[in-house]
């Protein structure tokens, strides 16, 4: 295996948002892995890892890094998203839970996502075939050889990126003091849940207008299609009636919602996004897991649904694991509600506040 080298870029500081008022200005960055070796045996001569960094690292006397928080977005998001008035609003602030003036929060964009490395870059389907394995890999070597980051307060994740959390724990599970995974479940991506899945990526792939990943122009039928598979796993039926409780309020939705997606997406991006997750199960590694361990869910999730049993099956296989399900409210958004710190913030702060074991 080619020895990898980690070329350290200089970092800038990210636009404003409307939310980083109270809280210190992120910072922008980037580095370049060279010959990064994926879980395919593939290799990328160069990778290009972007994140952002709010606050600063504090060490112990020891030399341990004791304050920094990895928070990882979901399928076909980037770690901007976090910088929200919804999401950093409620958490990042002086005296909030994760207040950037105590903590080093980190937020990358994952291997295919953001402004990291991915097919759309010009190499389409000849891009390695990336896992979710591959991908927290990538951000352990961001924390330690590019951010000096030897140690994790709290590793957390939305979706996707809450489904890293799982890894994380049994991948490194001394490099943790707590783990929080929000919606998502530690099992095999399996059942209608993968059904989806594929059905996006195959309506991508009988467009003709894809060619192999070659499209000149995007495939917007293909994609289109992709799309009604992320409109209904991310969506609330209670929130959608209150949005629109008409015809023609839901079709005006629609239309905009669609819209939305097809200005952002490249269709080789989210087949990527969308397959990460085939050999994905944590379940056969929980008993790895040594830190606290809060998961997250909630009920009215169309991605991850309670009537299926799974969490009850596999929670007690993590020493200091917790399932916590959110009941559905009109406060609650289906799936989406992983990125409300309103509604499970005061889970976050009784995992923060357990003891820590030095």
């Amino acid at each position: 295996m080619k020895k990898t080298i980690l070329l350290l870029l200089l970092t800038v500081p990210v636009l404003k948002t409307t939310a980083q008022t109270s809280y210190p200005a992120p910072v922008e960055g980037d580095y370049k892995v060279k010959d990064f070796t994926f879980q395919s045996k593939e290799t990328l001569p160069e990778m290009n890892l972007h994140y952002y960094t709010i606050g600063q690292p504090q060490k112990d006397k020891n030399g341990q890094v004791r304050n920094a928080v990895i928070i990882m977005h979901g399928t076909t998001g980037s770690g901007r998203q976090f910088l929200s008035d919804l999401f950093a609003g409620n958490l990042f602030g002086p005296g909030q839970l994760l207040d950037a003036t105590r903590y080093y929060i980190i937020l990358p964009d994952g291997i295919g996502h953001g402004k990291s490395s991915k097919p759309s870059d010009g190499m389409h389907m000849k891009f390695p075939k990336y896992t979710y394995d591959d991908m927290v890999k990538a951000d352990y070597l961001l924390l330690t050889q590019h951010l000096g980051v030897n140690h994790l307060r709290l590793v957390m994740g939305t979706s996707m990126g809450g489904m890293h959390t799982w890894v994380w724990g049994y991948m490194y599970p001394d490099f943790m003091d707590a783990l929080m995974p929000l919606a998502s479940l530690p099992v095999e991506i399996a059942g209608r849940n993968r059904m989806i899945r594929k059905m996006a990526i195959d309506m991508i792939e009988a467009d003709p207008a894809w060619e192999g990943g070659e499209y000149t122009s995007p495939p917007k039928l293909g994609l289109t299609g992709a799309i009604s598979s992320l409109i209904f796993m991310t969506s609330s039926g209670w929130q959608m009636q209150k949005a629109a409780p008409t015809r023609e309020k839901a079709e005006e939705n629609l239309a905009r919602i669609k819209s939305r997606y097809l200005a952002a997406l490249d269709a080789n991006d989210m087949i990527y996004a969308f397959d990460a997750s085939r050999y994905y199960n944590p379940a056969p590694y929980l008993s790895k897991i040594k830190a606290p361990l809060f998961a997250i869910n909630s009920a009215d999730d169309e991605v991850n649904p309670p009537e299926l049993g799974l969490m009850e099956q596999e929670i007690g296989k993590v020493a200091k694991g917790r399932y916590i399900l959110i009941p559905t409210s009109d406060k609650t958004s289906g799936h989406g509600t992983h990125s409300n710190p309103t509604i499970w913030g005061n889970y976050l702060k009784e995992l923060l506040d357990m003891p820590i074991k030095k």
